[in-house]
This record gives structure tokens, C-alpha cells and sequence, in this order.
């Protein structure tokens, strides 16, 4: 009799553990396939996608990628969810676009620097003084042109779906004000390390000083070096007026920022997947645009209050300095692309 009790005790515990594994509720939560070619979450579950960003988390990229989250949160019914990482969380740039294309990340948000190494049209966007304004950037980034450089990435294992943008650069640092090339005679420039701007600064007499944007704070801190160039919302999500007494409006760069996913995850979504990801990227941009525009007319007052010194210095001797610039690139730019993107700005 004992005997039979324990087997009918084993039973009934084993019934009891096969009752409750089947009877937890909610769809199961599972990490999207990046890049490895499976397909997509199964019927029931969530899809969950990964994108990253070096910048801080009050910086429009965040906010621009949050809308973004939700837009796909809404157009999915919650079958898509989207998880952003900011503050170089997934590591710098070039860790995140080499992500994409290992597969160890579904998404990622980031200027064109690291893209010049794929293909060099994408530094005819660096080249100084190149955009009159952000009306006729904007027009040349969304055009034919800025759609055929990001569909250039596909043979690299990504896939661009639209710009969008970090603004206008412009130069602080914590010696004078800069209204000439001469004033940046010497002084070391934080810059990406990017060529085009690396020979652009050198041009215009400063030292540039290639640097991880992560160390750049506490290297302005610690005064070994002079200033760093970057938009405004930048210089003011990163606190660089506690640290930088002077900014020059030189407006020397524009920085677009192509939201880039992994190719062969890409390929594995649905088609109504694939639209929810591009229709939201393409709103949640001119979202992000918006944010710009406004943190832009108001960061220079913000910034004066914080004792920022700030001038307008005439562009036109900078514009001449760097002129070296443009006849050591033209080849590896294609002429032709450089008299297109420059057409824009007449």
C-alpha cells in the first residue's frame, strides 16, 4: 500500500508541475534575432529591439528615440518593443556599427563618421562650410543623393532608413573668442577622428586632437586641451559651459545622423514589421528635427546665462582657409557629388 501511495503522491506532484508551467500567462518576452538570418519573433511573443547612442540621455537623440519606441510600441499593438541605450551604452560608434554587422545589435543612431570607412561619398557630409543653412542640409540629406549612400551600406550588412541630424558644430574653448582662423593658431581642438575634420581644423591653424567623446569632459577639466567643436545641444546636454568659457558660432559642420539597422535582421522581419520600423523612423526623424529647432533658438540664451561668451564671427576668412581641404578630397569624393550636395545651398 505504501508503494502505491508514493506512486500516486509522484503523480499527482508531476501533474500539478505540468498544470502550472502551462498555466503562466502572457506572452514570452524574447531578444531579437540581430542579424542572424532567423526569422522573427513567433506568433505570441514580443519583439524586442536594441538601439544605441553615444549622447546624453537629455539630448534630442533620446528623446527623438523614445518617440520612436513608441510609435512602434503603438503601430505594432505591442508585438514590437524597442529598448534605447544612450551615453555610449553599447559602446562608441564604430562598436555599434560593427554590431550591426556581427549581429550583436539590431539597431543603431550615429553621425556619418564612422560610415566614411565603407564608402568615402559619405565625407562629401564633412566637408567645411558646405551647407548655407539647415534648410538646404536637410533638403540634400533626404534627397536622391543622401537615400542612394545609405542604401550603399547594404553590401556592409546594413540598412539605412533615413537621417537624422545633430546640428550645426561650432567651436568652444577656454582661451578667447574666436573670430579668426589666427585666433585657433596652435590651440588643440578636440575633433573626431574623422579626416576630413581633422585636415579641416589643421587648416584653419588649430592643433586637432582626435578623442573618444567620452574622455572629452574631463580633458577639457584638466586643460589638456584647449576646446572641442560640437552643436549646441551637445555642448549644452554635456555640461561643457562648467568646463568652456568662449563659444564661436562658426558653424563649420553639419552633423547628419543615419538610424541604421542590421541587414540580415532586417530581412527576417515581416513585411508589416519592416513598414512599422520604417514608418516610425521616418515620423520619429522629423520629431527629432523639431527638438533641434527649438533647443537651438533657445540654448544660445541658456547658455549665455551659464557665462558662456558668445560670437558670431564673419564665416568668410574660414571659408577661405579651408579651401586645401576640398582640393585634397576631391577624387576620393567624386567631384560631381560634391557640385550636387553643394547645389542645395543656392
Amino acid at each position: 500500500m505504501s508503494k502505491k501511495l508514493i506512486a500516486l503522491m509522484l503523480c499527482l506532484i508531476m501533474a500539478l508541475t505540468l498544470v502550472a508551467g502551462c498555466g503562466r500567462g502572457g506572452a514570452a518576452q524574447t531578444t531579437a534575432p540581430a542579424a542572424g538570418g532567423t526569422e522573427a519573433a513567433a506568433d505570441g511573443q514580443t519583439l524586442t529591439i536594441r538601439i544605441g547612442h553615444v549622447l546624453a540621455p537629455t539630448h534630442p537623440y533620446q528623446v527623438g528615440l523614445e518617440h520612436f519606441a513608441k510609435l512602434v510600441d503603438e503601430k505594432s499593438k505591442g508585438t514590437m518593443k524597442v529598448e534605447v541605450f544612450h551615453s555610449s551604452q553599447l559602446g562608441n560608434e564604430r562598436d555599434m556599427v560593427e554590431g550591426l554587422q556581427l549581429g550583436t545589435l539590431e539597431m543603431a543612431l550615429v553621425s556619418t563618421a564612422p560610415l566614411a570607412s565603407f564608402t568615402k561619398d559619405f565625407l562629401v557630409f564633412d566637408l567645411p562650410f558646405m551647407f548655407k543653412d539647415t534648410a538646404a542640409a536637410r533638403a540634400a540629406v533626404d534627397s536622391e543623393i543622401g537615400q542612394k549612400m545609405l542604401d550603399g551600406l547594404a553590401a556592409k550588412g546594413i540598412k539605412g532608413l533615413c537621417y537624422w541630424e545633430n546640428g550645426f558644430r561650432s567651436v568652444t574653448n577656454s582661451k578667447l573668442p574666436i573670430e579668426t582662423p589666427a585666433d585657433l593658431k596652435g590651440m588643440k581642438i578636440r575633433t573626431m577622428e574623422n579626416p576630413v575634420h581633422m585636415d579641416s581644423f589643421a587648416a584653419m591653424g588649430a592643433d586637432p586632437t582626435p578623442m573618444a567623446f567620452g574622455e572629452l569632459f574631463t580633458a577639457l577639466q584638466q586643460k589638456t586641451i584647449d576646446g572641442q567643436e560640437n552643436p549646441l545641444p551637445i555642448i549644452d546636454t554635456s555640461k561643457f559651459y562648467e568646463v568652456q568659457s568662449y563659444l564661436s558660432m562658426t558653424q563649420h559642420f553639419y552633423a547628419p545622423a543615419p538610424i541604421l539597422i542590421a541587414q540580415k535582421f532586417y530581412d527576417s522581419l515581416t513585411d508589416e514589421q519592416k513598414k512599422i520600423i520604417e514608418e516610425s523612423a521616418k515620423e520619429a526623424r522629423d520629431f527629432e528635427r523639431d527638438l533641434c529647432d527649438k533647443s537651438n533658438a533657445e540654448l544660445v540664451t541658456f547658455l549665455e546665462g551659464k557665462g558662456m561668451k558668445i560670437n558670431y564671427p564673419d564665416k568668410a576668412p574660414f571659408i577661405e582657409a579651408v579651401q586645401s581641404v576640398y582640393e585634397k578630397y576631391t577624387g576620393d569624393i567624386p567631384a560631381e557629388l560634391i557640385t550636387a550636395v553643394q547645389a542645395f545651398s543656392k
